[in-house]
């Protein structure tokens, strides 16, 4: 029981430790550009308000941990569509594949649409309408090196297209997931979206006032998001003999991580997923200090590997979101 208080301990104080470090009024907000890469994906992480750097398993958990690919037995392929706020749809597509008893490999894909908006001028109000594109590629290599150690790294490609501007640069993902031991207590660690600073251009940022015609204006340069996650997650109650209740039937997964993004203060996402048979499952979760999102729910049902998910958030005055995933595990 000591042991288990030392990792709680030690995720909750990474969780908060900075919070009188940063004051509210120095949080960096809109400092980093493609702020869309720190959007929660994949709908059983959504249902657990994205508490899955530890916990998380497939493709859909890579976003957050590209270790989370070393818990594929076979073939994964998966696909979530997100009627998102004010609009906007974002969708993955993913597939993952091991290739030996110890390596995985898996492609995952993310698409935004911003919806139709009016283009405005200082001559028309009204100029035509124009659309916002986002979309990160990414490819993933997760290793087994023990039973109790997995690391995976991933390369992305991202690219944001606003009408005529342009975004576009490559990043990489690193994760690692390790079993403690103890008590079956699981730590996840990962850091997202490291890459070179990005700038904008394209004819939209060209001046008027310049007689060049094929002059390309372009932004000064920004960050990338980079995100730094740590999380743990037990099965309370489950089948293993790690866990604190032994039950063949019934399985309780808890899951918190601590997230520290460069352009905002720490914040903290709890979830917990309820499983009967592995086939039914409940999850819910709430975001901590987060600056909109706040508690989730989610549904999930499995039939010999086909996984059907929904999750729905709430955004407090911006409304909530409701998601919809389809999962097809061979070899279950």
């Amino acid at each position: 029981m000591k042991n288990i208080k030392i990792i709680i301990l030690f995720i909750l104080s990474f969780s908060f430790s900075q919070f009188r470090e940063i004051p509210d009024i120095v949080t960096k907000v809109g400092s980093a550009a493609a702020p869309w890469l720190r959007l929660e994906t994949g709908i059983r992480a959504v249902g657990m308000a994205g508490a899955q750097t530890a916990s998380g398993k497939g493709i859909s958990a890579v976003p957050y941990n590209p270790a989370a690919l070393g818990y594929l037995d076979n073939i994964e392929a998966a696909f979530n569509k997100t009627n998102y706020l004010a609009g906007i749809s974002h969708n993955i597509i993913g597939f993952a594949r091991k290739m030996s008893s110890t390596d995985i490999i898996g492609f995952h894909a993310f698409y935004l649409d911003s919806g139709s908006m009016i283009r405005r001028t200082l001559e028309d109000h009204n100029a035509g309408s124009f659309r916002v594109y986002n979309v990160a590629l990414r490819g993933t290599y997760a290793k087994i090196f023990t039973d109790r150690l997995k690391v995976g790294v991933s390369l992305k490609y991202i690219r944001e297209d606003i009408w005529t501007t342009y975004m576009q640069t490559v990043a990489l993902d690193i994760g690692s997931n390790f079993n403690t031991g103890i008590y079956g207590f699981i730590l996840g660690m990962s850091v997202s979206n490291f890459g070179p600073d990005v700038k904008f251009k394209g004819e939209g940022l060209a001046s008027n006032s310049l007689e060049d015609d094929d002059y390309e204006g372009k932004t000064e340069e920004f960050p990338l998001p980079l995100m730094f996650r740590l999380g743990v997650a037990n099965d309370f109650i489950g089948p293993e003999e790690s866990s604190i209740l032994r039950s063949e039937t019934h399985r309780l997964t808890f899951a918190l991580d601590g997230i520290k993004p460069i352009d905002y203060v720490v914040y903290a996402s709890l979830g917990l997923e309820y499983a009967w048979n592995e086939i039914a499952f409940v999850r819910c979760g709430t975001h901590i200090n987060h600056d909109t999102a706040g508690a989730s729910l989610g549904l999930g049902f499995n039939y010999k590997g086909l996984k059907f998910d929904y999750a729905l958030t709430q955004y407090g005055i911006l409304g909530s979101t409701g998601q919809f995933g389809v999962e097809w595990e061979m070899g279950k």
